[in-house]
């Protein structure tokens, strides 16, 4: 599924650093919206999860609200995207919704939120190997690229390892959520 965002329009623009810049703002402002909420996935698991792991959890809810979330900022200003007036669109509202629901149990919650980080560490680390000019759609690739978001990424793998999901069921929740991933570059 990783092929297919690679050939997807939107990211294929952010590679070659010529996408639309108000297809780009769009984007922003949905992915704003979804990582607001990726802090509340992060945040409902950290309720549910052993002792051992609910400071690595509050930790990528931190990271997230901190880091990727000043990334949009710092980027909506360089694109005119206007994330305080936002809106969710449809793909924005249902892969949201459908992780919150998912995260109503840590097994499920964990493998519905790792396609989100693994996509964008195997994206970040495609992209950044032949990065666009521009600096701010290199930014955007770097921050995926950087070592720092793959130990995250595998902080996030390790868990969902020791939570022993049910195989088939994570193997769906993972599948759909790589569906979800997809649908949210179309915008």
């Amino acid at each position: 599924m990783v092929a297919e965002q690679l050939r997807h329009p939107t990211v294929a623009g952010i590679a070659r650093g010529d996408l639309d810049e108000r297809v780009f703002a769009s984007w922003l402002e949905q992915d704003y919206l979804y990582l607001l909420d990726y802090v509340r996935v992060f945040a409902r698991l950290a309720w549910q999860a052993p002792a051992r792991r609910v400071g690595d959890l509050v930790d990528l809810a931190h990271s997230t609200l901190h880091d990727e979330l000043d990334l949009h900022r710092s980027l909506a200003a360089d694109f005119g995207a206007d994330l305080e007036s936002a809106a969710k669109g449809p793909a924005c509202a249902a892969y949201t919704s459908w992780l919150l629901e998912a995260a109503a149990d840590y097994a499920d919650g964990l493998a519905a939120l790792y396609p989100c980080m693994w996509g964008y560490s195997t994206l970040g680390t495609l992209l950044a190997d032949a990065a666009p000019a521009d600096p701010r759609y290199r930014r955007w690739i770097d921050t995926y690229a950087d070592p720092g978001f793959a130990e995250l990424t595998g902080l996030c793998a390790e868990m969902l390892d020791e939570a022993e999901p049910e195989p088939r069921r994570a193997r769906r929740l993972f599948e759909e959520g790589m569906r979800h991933e997809l649908a949210f570059w179309d915008v």
